[in-house]
């Protein structure tokens, strides 16, 4: 009976192994080479003026008026390029997890200058997990940097719904108010 025992163990860590060697032998499909150098750098925006309390509250609200049009109780955050809380806002019956989410969506699109979206696709679609272990990523839509000026003066991030419906927020307020 043990023998079976350490045969099963011994045949379930062979196969483990295989398929750990199997999955680092090729990048998925499409995935961008790593290795490759770039001739710009990419998302390398300058940082302006902090964006203001009227300017952050206008996005916050143009969010709620197209969360309210479409039935979706969400959490808005926007964010000065610091990182730094300007506005926030939780509407009635916004899941309450949400509320540090959209704040950490805000805040990593504002750091890196990028949406967050780019984390999303390069864990989901392209396997880079190492995205997952820089300090305050968020691998998951939402979160979308504010320029003005070609500077980026902050960030909205947006909570509650599927990662979809929270970009869309997130595009609906940045179209309304900062176009």
């Amino acid at each position: 009976m043990k023998f079976r025992g350490f045969t099963a163990l011994a045949l379930a860590t062979g196969l483990f192994a295989a398929g750990v060697a199997y999955a680092q032998q090729q990048p998925p499909a499409g995935a961008p080479d790593l290795n490759a150098i770039a001739p710009q750098m990419p998302f390398n925006l300058p940082f302006g003026a902090p964006i203001n309390l009227e300017k952050a509250q206008a996005l916050v609200q143009a969010a709620m008026a197209e969360a309210n049009k479409r039935g979706w109780p969400e959490d808005f955050a926007v964010v000065d390029w610091g990182g730094n809380l300007v506005a926030f806002a939780r509407m009635d019956g916004a899941q309450l997890a949400s509320i540090a989410i959209a704040e950490h969506k805000a805040r990593t699109a504002a750091r890196y200058r990028r949406p967050t979206v780019a984390f999303e696709n390069g864990v989901q679609k392209f396997g880079f997990n190492y995205l997952l272990t820089l300090d305050d990523v968020i691998a998951s839509r939402g979160g979308i940097p504010l320029v003005d000026g070609g500077k980026i003066i902050g960030a909205i991030g947006c909570s509650g719904g599927t990662g979809a419906q929270d970009e869309a927020l997130c595009k609906a307020a940045v179209d309304a108010v900062m176009k």
